[in-house]
């Protein structure tokens, strides 16, 4: 039997973060709006933050995740990278990011890269010159997929969720692409970054149905997102 929202539900905005980074980035954010977390996601077991606010809430969700609850309404609005929301399905480059979602804001934090890596001892250049076959691992398939294509370079993509650096080391794959930050842990694994793909930072996503339905709260907020962009 369908649950319809209660009033207080309808007034609720809901905003969906990751742990780590981004949540600390975005705490200035949302100061600058006047919101303050009233829970650390590193204590506490929560998944859902109160705030001073009664009519906002801060989920806790996978980074992966953070568009698919954006985009089924599980959350009116969210922040997550760009690799992330490229991954979902977005449009490279637009302000709109897969079915029902509306990207209104880069906001500038949780700044990093894209990057093709592969050992130090790997002839990069000379195996796209002569055409060679790559075997690629990431967990930016589709990224990877895009930009290969780009290229007219063919790849056999191998999907991984971590340690990225060991599979050039095993003999798994040629080259990886991988969120480079520092570059410190393709250092300390003996491997050169070869090509650039794009920078990534952290955007804000918006629920397109709740933008109407919820237009001045969620467009106060927005506002006071932009004015602190770069000031955080």
């Amino acid at each position: 039997m369908h649950r319809h929202p209660t009033e207080n539900e309808n007034r609720m905005i809901t905003i969906a973060l990751s742990k780590g980074r981004i949540f600390e980035e975005t705490l200035p954010l949302l100061r600058a709006a006047g919101i303050e977390v009233l829970d650390d996601p590193e204590k506490s077991r929560k998944l859902i933050l109160d705030t001073n606010h009664a009519d906002v809430r801060v989920l806790v969700v996978r980074a992966t995740d953070v568009p698919t609850y954006v985009q089924f309404g599980g959350a009116d609005m969210g922040i997550t990278g760009k690799d992330t929301l490229l991954e979902h399905g977005g449009d490279w480059g637009s302000a709109t990011s897969g079915a029902g979602l509306f990207q209104p804001l880069d906001l500038q934090i949780s700044k990093c890269r894209i990057s093709v890596a592969v050992r130090a001892d790997f002839d990069y250049a000379h195996a796209v010159r002569q055409g060679a076959r790559l075997k690629v691992a990431t967990k930016y398939v589709a990224i990877a997929r895009e930009f290969f294509a780009t290229k007219g370079v063919h790849v056999d993509l191998i999907k991984l969720y971590g340690s990225m650096e060991l599979a050039p080391l095993v003999g798994m794959a040629d080259a990886i692409v991988d969120l480079v930050s520092t570059g410190n842990t393709l250092k300390a694994n003996n491997l050169v970054e070869v090509e650039h793909i794009m920078d990534i930072s952290a955007r804000l996503v918006v629920n397109q149905a709740a933008l109407k339905l919820k237009r001045e709260p969620i467009r106060n907020i927005i506002n006071a997102f932009a004015g602190a962009i770069g000031k955080a």
